[in-house]
């Protein structure tokens, strides 16, 4: 259901962009001169692509808070992998463990750039 609803919003997406292109420029926005029987007009504004564009705009906002939601119910139930989570050697020992070896040294010339950091 959730990959249903990414490739119907991609596709909400795609025409909403094309429609969105197809529309005639008013020109009021980037400093063109537009006719003054533009927008206002009962043709301007019962145009078939005004229509269109709400329609599939307020479907691309419905759409993203339903895969918004989805994608919070999903990735819920899921914990957080640690399997290649380096060991800092900063965790205290337990009674009767022995203390974890130090790091090896780098080798001359190779310091580690972050050391300083982890002192702060």
């Amino acid at each position: 259901m959730f990959l249903f609803l990414t490739v119907l919003q991609a596709l909400v997406a795609a025409a909403l962009v094309g429609v969105v292109l197809m529309q005639k420029s008013e020109g009021g926005g980037l400093g063109m001169g537009g006719s003054p029987s533009g927008l206002m007009s009962a043709r301007g504004a019962a145009n078939f692509l005004t229509r269109a564009t709400g329609i599939l705009a307020t479907l691309f906002v419905v759409l993203s808070i339903v895969l918004a939601a989805m994608a919070v119910e999903v990735t819920s139930g899921r914990e957080i992998d640690t399997s290649l989570q380096r060991d800092t050697g900063t965790a205290p020992a337990a009674a009767g463990q022995p203390a974890p070896a130090a790091q090896p040294a780098a080798p001359a010339g190779q310091a580690d750039p972050l050391s300083g950091a982890a002192k702060q």
